[in-house]
Parts: C-alpha cells; sequence; structure tokens
C-alpha cells in the first residue's frame, strides 16, 4: 500500500473507507434480508449527508490534483463534521430494530468525527507546507483560505442535486429521503420541521440546505481560528 499511497494520511483515510464501505454492505445485506425479509429498503440507501465521507475517503488517495484534495479535506473537516455531531441533537435516526445496526450507527457518527478532525490537522499541514496557496493575497490566504471551502460547499450542492435525483427518481419503488430534501415528503429534521407551518416544506428544504452550509462554514471558520492560534 505504501508503494500506491507513500503519505501516512492517504493510508488511513483510504483504510477508513473502505472500513466504512464493508460496514455499510453488511448493514445494507441485514436490512434488507434479517429486517426487510429480501425486500431491499430504499429509506436506507447509502446517501446521505454522513455517507458522503465514504466515498470522498475511498477516492481521495487516488486523487493527485492538489485543489481536489484540500477541497475534499476542507469537505470532510466542515461537512462531514459536522455530519457527525449535528445527528446527536436527534438520536432517533441512530436507533434500529437490531442492537448490531444501532451501534453501527453511533460507531459510524463517532468515526465521522473523528475523521473530520484528522482531515483538519491534515489540511493545515499542507496549507503550511504550500508556500503556493494564495487567494488575493498570501496574507489573507493564511489568515483565511476560503478558496478550499467553496469548493467543497459546490461539492455539497452537487450531492444535494444527486439526492434530490435519486429521490424522484427511485421513489416509485419506495420510500426514499436522500439528504432530507425529497419535495414530496415533510421536512423531518428538528428546528426545520417547526418552520413548515410557516414558510411552506419547500422553503424549509432551502433552508435547511443553506443552513447546513452556514453551519459547515461555521466549523471551517473555527478550524482557521485554531490554526492561526497555534501559528502564535
Amino acid at each position: 500500500m505504501r508503494l500506491y499511497f507513500p503519505c501516512w494520511s492517504d493510508r488511513v483515510f483510504f483504510l477508513c473507507g473502505v472500513l466504512m464501505l464493508c460496514s455499510e454492505v453488511w448493514k445494507q445485506l441485514v436490512l434488507t434480508f434479517s429486517l426487510g425479509h429480501g425486500a431491499y429498503n430504499w429509506w436506507y440507501f447509502p446517501f446521505q449527508l454522513c455517507s458522503i465521507p465514504m466515498y470522498v475517503l475511498l477516492a481521495y488517495p487516488w486523487l493527485r490534483r492538489e485543489s481536489v484534495r484540500r477541497m475534499l479535506l476542507a469537505f470532510l473537516m466542515s461537512f462531514g463534521l459536522l455530519g457527525g455531531i449535528a445527528v446527536f441533537a436527534d438520536t432517533s435516526g441512530l436507533m434500529y430494530p437490531l442492537s448490531a445496526l444501532t451501534v453501527h450507527s453511533w460507531t459510524w457518527h463517532f468515526l465521522l468525527i473523528l475523521i473530520g478532525i484528522s482531515a483538519g490537522v491534515v489540511y493545515f499541514q499542507r496549507l503550511r507546507s504550500d508556500a503556493k496557496n494564495v487567494l488575493f493575497s498570501r496574507a489573507l490566504s493564511e489568515a483565511l483560505p476560503l478558496r478550499p471551502f467553496i469548493h467543497a460547499a459546490i461539492f455539497y450542492l452537487c450531492c444535494c442535486a444527486l439526492a434530490e435525483i435519486f429521490n424522484l427518481t427511485l421513489d416509485r419503488y419506495g420510500l426514499i429521503n436522500m439528504f432530507y430534501i425529497n419535495p414530496d415528503l415533510q421536512m423531518q429534521q428538528v428546528v426545520f420541521r417547526d418552520l413548515v407551518p410557516l414558510i411552506g416544506n419547500l422553503p424549509a428544504i432551502f433552508v435547511y440546505i443553506a443552513a447546513t452550509a452556514a453551519g459547515a462554514f461555521l466549523f471551517f471558520l473555527v478550524w482557521n481560528l485554531l490554526f492561526r492560534l497555534i501559528r502564535r
């Protein structure tokens, strides 16, 4: 593995991605055959915000373009970290009829937090070692390199668009609500579901998407603040 992934972070991220993929395959098999009696439940299709880091980790070591790597790291340390933490505001989604699935769900989200923290460390290691990372000016780049987060936010919006395509094309096969933004279903996320009677379901979905991006940006700002404090 060192031949293909000479950097330690590449090896760790890839192994985490493989581990998550194997556990996700196991989860899908259990849900389909143990609980679903052979019928696939599209509600658990693995394309939620908390699922995307798995795909990112599997792809990251193979990508060599620095801007893409930095974007994926920014995604993991902001959106991925948010996905790992936000679920604890309402843990009902972590509970399953089988205790093994419940343990898997809790472990998955704790792992997202650890991966997000690790991605933040790697991100700033790469940022510090790359003197060519410039946005408008070197001083601004070192203080607040926004470009990777902007790219990560665009990546998130693309994932939202793909999730909506899944929602609108696969709903004929069963109940599906990827990213919890299916316009045919009422918003279920805490806080945002209370907005539905006030502004309607579709506007609440857009507010939810915007709030997720804003929350991720807040995490990104905190990371930058920590980096600036450490450098002093």
